[in-house]
């Protein structure tokens, strides 16, 4: 299939399937999914953007080991001073972090809450506490499953076994497992030592340095709903306790407390004056207290109206280790007081945009308070000048997308919005060095990012919406935007838009795109005029449209809470005037004529929840009838899956996922090409489904634990693009061995797919910079060539995977052992249970055998040849296009630039492929198009040809040349070694002065001389010393190389005078070496002979 003139793909896969035993009769029940583990997931980024950081923790003996913890993108590791970071959490089934602690005395014991504490509208979900004991290379889950979210983890200083734990609980609902947990062995066992009701959980916890029995806590009572935020009421509070939790005094307003209903609060003690203790209080006058009796009463030092500052998101106060009079408090700006809280300032260094808003962490270094970490909604900052200044830690790719879409450029592009970080469009792939690096991407529009589209009429132009309504059209060819939002008031009727609204693009009328309020609106010139085509979708519940009061004790009134909106709009891609329309409060709707009539459908949805929100539709590609609605309502505190599908324009759906799938559902696209074919995304990862939904497998490979919020279908390419909230974009590069598992159910050892045609192209160098150092982010590129898919059907070969491979193993000799017990009895249990040395004597002989042989032939020619290890099921192997290497002249692997073997591009054409593996062979054509930035003809490949093969011929005698003189410097170190052991029972005084008064030592000197000079005409050895003079005779060959075959073009005459010269210069050495070799080296050669010391001295003809 080919767009225009042009191939499918730039890289397009040669797809070679060996269809394993487990196909095809139930696949849900024999289908392993490690068998497509070489099929792995490449991560593109963006880094330069990063994502919200809820904790950061550094080892106070050795700050170079830092932890961060993230909302959305689970815990990474940094063992260089934050040069580079690792994730270190990935295979955990959660992906959000509340909460994180290092444990005083044992630093390589690290402590994770899951679940965010900066309760958004947008936050995921944890499932507890974890321990790693290992520095974060292993982790144990517990406890404290219910908990759903936890905003502080404290470690006794004292005893490691003792963890304080503060759950907030469920944000969407009401739950039990809630307040303060407290461990004293280790996290074993855990008791909630503080608890008001199932509405109000535990905020914070703070630990006197020098008494860990005295602790404060304070108690939020708070209450989310999908269209309301509630802080503050009579559960909360702040309590003090002196014998670890046993018992708690809660703090009054005798005491200090501001009277009436309190929201959040944060408590912190100075490390240096425990008698100092600050609280930060939400109220109806919010407050910051100050104590200096330990916490016995409390005095107000500072009332602005503003001290606490959206609380529900970040409220959190931290106390210089050094200093009791400077203290930092993180909300939108870091704010900072040097006179214990009566006036505040922002940090001077962090302000917006050298460092992005919105703080929820603040690390400070315990020795040296002068180095700070902060954590917000734009990543990690680190100051070593008190704030003054600080240092962007620019490769953490935690990018929050919302919304994905690709456009249909070669290479093509991807979009995405980002929560409170814009929208943005970034390569799929560069064709330069250096990976995808953060300048790649291009902003389009800022505030919080949702559906950023570009307009697949109009290229390089597009449509992005941000909160409360903004709708962008923007055009990066002419470098400007427009706002485009509709009239305010439609109908008499306020217009109400959600947080996320729906926007999409008509697939056939240019200009017509749709974007969602109340009312579904219609624009047919790109925004510049609007008209509703239908009335109110939604429920319009008046006790649901209360978002002016939302907050509670402080109003936060940002359109997060906007509801009774449209949340999805999917125009059908194959019939005009058939679109799909579904709201947040639970309606779902069909037009088949444009708009002109509306029908309701969730009534026909069996065991539908109530009022869910609509994540996702998808109309299909294939049947005008069918498409697929995916339910979210984990806003009510269900956390079900619920995606539908139906095939009769909605009179009916059906269920299509079940328990195998982990996580409330938010996104499904089906295959353009396969209809069984199926991608959803969960809260919790991607799951495919071969069998149009029956059943489900989680994709781990190359994608972590993470929220997939969108995901998008580039058909060209055939590649699935991942958009997550948390950890950027992913691309599974074309899925045609998906499609061939759903199609084909035969069982052949090896089998081969018809390749579709590859596009070359000439890598440029990087865009800006070269030598970035090891701190510069560069997301995977698609590699460059064919690759091969190759799946294997052989139970000997390894899995991908080395640790399920050790515990098959270990199953198979378990197996071995109970089958040798019950046929042959107890006495042959040892034997079975030794290691079989025969076995594994043969298994290495066979090694060989479990390669991959790959040929590559123009014609009846052989011009490339290589191998590739080989494992079970799926492997993808790459040919780069070029041919077999050309011999190559001896290089020192030590040098600044060595001189490594030439391997040409092939041109274009037609190619065969051919497969070995032990007795099974499979071949195909593969077709190579020519890089699309030549023109039709530009090039004479066949001039380009001739030019190869010209150099290829000089080049080769020269190589042959240089290994005719490596084997006489051997050979004569050979008879030296052999006349010095004709002596070998004399004194080694005796041996040595012998050797060297020998005459055949004298001309094996001389011959070296003579070689030496000789040679420094040819080209400079390995090891010389200094960089020496170009003038020689390889230096010009090379030259030659680098001259004609610099670009794809043929070489032009000026191009081919390097040639010229380099085959001027080889023949008129080339006597000297004739000379050389007929002369001292014969004689040396003979005079060997005469003392029975002669070696092979067989050397290469050189014409």
């Amino acid at each position: 299939m080919m767009l225009g003139s042009f191939p499918r793909r730039v890289l397009p896969a040669l797809v070679l399937f060996a269809f394993c035993s487990f196909f095809f009769t139930g696949l849900a029940a024999e289908f392993d999914p490690q068998q497509l583990a070489g099929l792995e997931a490449r991560h593109i980024g963006p880094a330069g953007m990063s994502g919200r950081v809820t904790a950061v923790a550094a080892v106070p003996d050795n700050p170079r080991v830092v932890y961060v913890g993230t909302a959305t993108g689970g815990v990474w590791k940094s063992t260089n001073a934050g040069l580079n970071f690792e994730p270190i959490f990935d295979d955990q089934p959660v992906h959000a972090v509340g909460a994180l602690a290092i444990d005083p005395q044992r630093p390589e014991t690290i402590w994770v809450g899951s679940g965010e504490g900066n309760v958004r509208n947008s936050v995921s979900i944890g499932n507890g506490v974890y321990r790693s004991q290992d520095g974060g290379n292993t982790w144990q889950h517990m406890g404290l499953k219910q908990s759903e979210r936890i905003n502080t983890i404290v470690v006794d200083p004292t005893d490691s076994n003792v963890v304080y734990v503060a759950v907030l609980g469920k944000l969407w609902g009401e739950s039990e497992e809630r307040g303060l947990y407290k461990t004293t062995d280790g996290g074993k066992t855990w008791k909630n030592i503080l608890y008001s009701d199932p509405r109000t959980g535990c905020s914070d916890i703070d630990i006197d340095p020098r008494n860990p029995n005295k602790l404060f806590a304070t108690m939020w009572q708070f209450q989310r709903r999908p269209y309301f935020f509630k802080s503050g009421g009579p559960g909360s509070g702040l309590f003090r306790s002196h014998d670890g939790g046993a018992s708690w005094q809660r703090i009054e307003p005798e005491d200090g407390l501001p009277k009436g209903a309190l929201g959040r609060m944060s408590v912190a003690i100075a490390p240096s004056d425990n008698q100092r203790v600050y609280v930060l209080v939400e109220a109806a006058q919010s407050v910051f207290l100050r104590s200096d009796d330990g916490g016995t009463t409390f005095t107000t030092v500072n009332s602005d109206p503003n001290i606490a500052d959206r609380p529900f998101y970040y409220c959190r106060i931290q106390v210089d280790p050094k200093d009791p009079n400077r203290i930092y408090k993180k909300e939108t700006l870091v704010n900072l007081s040097t006179d214990g809280g009566r006036t505040w300032s922002p940090l001077s260094g962090a302000v917006w945009p050298k460092v992005h808003v919105d703080h929820h962490a603040i690390w400070i270094n315990p020795n040296n308070p002068r180095h700070l970490y902060l954590g917000n909604d734009g990543g990690v900052a680190e100051s070593h000048d008190h704030g003054q200044t600080f240092r962007f830690v620019a490769n953490l790719p935690l990018a929050q997308f919302y919304h994905i879409a690709v456009d249909n450029a070669e290479p093509y592009n991807v979009y995405g919005g980002l929560q409170d970080n814009g929208s943005w469009r970034g390569p799929s792939e560069v064709r330069r060095n250096g990976g995808i690096r953060n300048h790649f991407w291009e902003l389009v529009s800022f505030g919080d990012g949702f559906d950023t589209v570009p307009d697949p009429h109009n290229p390089g132009t597009g449509f992005s919406m941000s909160q409360g309504g903004n709708l962008i059209r923007w055009d990066l060819v002419k470098n400007r935007s427009t706002m485009i939002e509709p009239q305010p008031v439609v109908n008499g009727t306020k217009m109400r838009y959600n947080w996320s609204a729906g926007v999409a693009v008509d697939p056939f009328k240019p200009g017509r795109i749709y974007y969602g309020s109340q009312f579904l609106m219609q624009s047919d010139d790109y925004g510049h005029s609007w008209k509703a085509i239908s009335e109110d979708v939604t429920t319009n519940k008046p006790e649901w449209q209360q978002q002016h009061k939302s907050g509670g004790l402080t109003l936060d009134v940002t359109a997060a809470e906007n509801y009774t909106t449209i949340t999805a709009v999917r125009p059908s891609p194959i019939k005009e005037g058939l679109l799909w329309v579904g709201t947040d409060d639970g309606r779902l709707w069909i037009t088949r004529d444009g708009g002109a009539s509306w029908k309701s459908l969730e009534g026909n949805i069996r065991n539908l929840p109530a009022h869910p929100w609509t994540a996702h539709i998808h109309a299909s590609n294939h049947d005008p009838g069918t498409a697929f609605v995916v339910f979210d309502n984990h806003r009510r505190s269900d956390f079900g899956t619920y995606v539908y599908r139906t095939d009769n324009y909605g009179a009916r759906w059906e269920l299509i996922v079940g328990d195998s799938v982990s996580g409330y559902a938010l996104s499904l696209i089906q295959d353009p090409v396969v209809p069984e074919l199926l991608y959803l995304g969960t809260e919790f990862g991607l799951y495919i489904s071969l069998d149009a939904g029956k059943s489900w497998f989680k994709w781990t490979f190359g994608v972590p634990t993470a929220s997939v919020m969108d995901l998008a279908f580039q058909e060209r390419e055939s590649d699935l693009v991942i958009g997550t909230h948390g950890r950027g974009i992913y691309i599974l590069d074309d899925v045609h061995p998906l499609r061939a598992l759903v199609k084909n159910k035969n069982k052949e050892t090896l089998r081969l797919l018809e390749p579709q045609p590859t596009r070359q192209y000439q890598p440029q160098p990087m865009k800006s910079g070269v030598s970035m150092g090891h701190g510069d982010f560069q997301g995977t590129n698609e590699p460059y060539g064919v690759w091969f898919d190759i799946f294997l059907n052989d139970e000997r070969l390894p899995l991908y995977d080395e640790s399920l491979e050790k515990k098959r193993q270990a199953e198979k000799r378990r197996d071995q052992r109970e089958k040798a017990k019950a046929s042959q009895g107890d006495s042959l249990l040892a034997k079975a249970a030794k290691p079989d040395k025969t076995a594994a004597a043969k298994d290495k002989a066979n090694d060989d055998e479990k390669q991959l042989e790959i040929h590559i032939f123009d014609g009846d020619t052989r011009i490339r040849r290589f191998f590739a290890d080989a494992h079970q099921g799926l492997n993808r192997v790459i040919w780069d296009l070029r041919m077999d290497p050309v011999s190559a002249v001896p290089f020192d692997p030590e040098a600044p630039f060595p001189s490594k073997p030439r391997r040409f591009q092939v041109a274009p054409g037609t190619y065969t492929v051919k497969v070995l593996y032990v007795e099974e062979t499979a071949s195909a054509q593969v077709k190579i198009e020519a890089d699309s930035n030549l023109e039709a003809g530009e090039v004479d490949w066949a001039a380009r040809a001739a030019a190869m093969e010209r150099w290829t011929k000089l080049n080769n005698r020269a190589v042959a040349v240089l290994r005719n003189l490596e084997r006489l410097k051997k050979d004569v170190a050979l008879v030296e070694n052999r006349l010095a052991a004709t002596w070998v029972d004399d004194p080694e005084p005796v041996r040595q002065r012998k050797t060297k008064d020998h005459e055949l030592t004298a001309a094996a000197k001389k011959l070296r001389e003579a070689q030496t000079e000789l040679e420094r005409g040819l080209w400079v050895a390995p090891g010389s010393k200094g960089i020496q003079p170009r003038t020689h005779v390889v230096a010009a060959i090379q030259k030659a190389a680098s001259k004609c075959f610099s670009s794809w073009s043929e070489p032009t005459p000026a191009q081919l005078r390097f040639l010229d010269q380099a085959e001027k210069e080889f023949e008129a050495w080339l006597p000297q070496y004739r000379a050389f070799m007929d002369g001292p080296v014969k004689a040396f050669v003979a005079e060997a002979g005469k003392h029975q010391l002669e070696t092979a001295f067989q050397f290469k003809r050189v014409k």
